[in-house]
């Protein structure tokens, strides 16, 4: 093809880094890629942080260290996703009123 088509514009390459494949992707939190670090200071709490992150099907390096300060933050901000949060829809004008008046929408609270 030409560098020129069309009324002298230059035709421009496209490039695969700019668009389709995706090369800055980051990996997801808990695979076996990129596997939770956590600390914790007891055996006890280590058996429970596993069966926790087995339950849940996620990958962890679990490190036992009682001098240092016990780290979980990783697998609470993987549990507690914040959710999707829904609202019910304003009324449309002619709709009955919200408040239990059982008068229109736009004479009521509109």
């Amino acid at each position: 093809m030409h560098d020129l088509y069309y009324k002298g514009r230059i035709h421009t390459r496209v490039n695969h880094v700019k668009t389709g494949y995706n090369s800055k992707r980051t990996v997801k939190l808990g695979t076996e890629k990129n596997p939770l670090t956590l600390v914790v200071s007891s055996e006890e709490k280590k058996h429970e942080v596993a069966t926790l992150v087995a339950d849940n099907g996620l990958f962890a390096d679990i490190t036992l260290d009682s001098t240092l300060e016990e780290n979980i933050n990783e697998l609470n901000l993987v549990l507690n996703k914040p959710s999707t949060s829904w609202f019910d829809k304003t009324p449309k004008r002619n709709d009955p009123c919200s408040c239990g008046s059982e008068r229109k929408y736009k004479k009521c609270c509109g």
